[in-house]
């Protein structure tokens, strides 16, 4: 994953949003209180993630969940199609921090590297 950018999504404006941080909302989900905050990002076909935004492969991505203890609330299907090369996503976490500490990826290089018999995540 590159240009790894925040994406202001349009509904953020809406009622159902609160502004609690730059770029980081605050929400409810099935009653529960979740942070959220959306991204945009390319992928790297080339190190064996997908080559358009319709098909956003797990990796690195599911290792980016793990990591920041945050999961996928919005898909964008409306932004993310074929012939779209920006891949964009919101995440969620119910706790602060951990989306806090996702939005350190933003203008970072983001991939999974083999080292010895593991795949490393890498973040530079």
């Amino acid at each position: 994953m590159k240009d790894i950018k925040n994406y202001n999504a349009p509904k953020y404006s809406g009622a159902d949003y609160k502004l609690v941080e730059d770029n980081i909302y605050e929400t409810t989900d099935d009653g529960e209180k979740i942070y959220v905050t959306s991204l945009s990002f390319v992928q790297e076909p080339e190190l064996d993630e997908g080559n358009s935004a319709e098909y956003i492969s797990n990796y690195p991505l599911e290792d980016i969940l793990d990591k920041f203890l945050v999961y996928v609330s919005d898909f964008y299907p409306d932004l993310n199609t074929a012939d779209s090369q920006t891949c964009y996503l919101e995440f969620a976490a119910p706790d602060f921090e951990d989306v806090q500490n996702l939005r350190t990826i933003i203008g970072k290089h983001v991939y999974n590297k083999p080292v010895g018999e593991y795949i490393k995540l890498i973040i530079e």
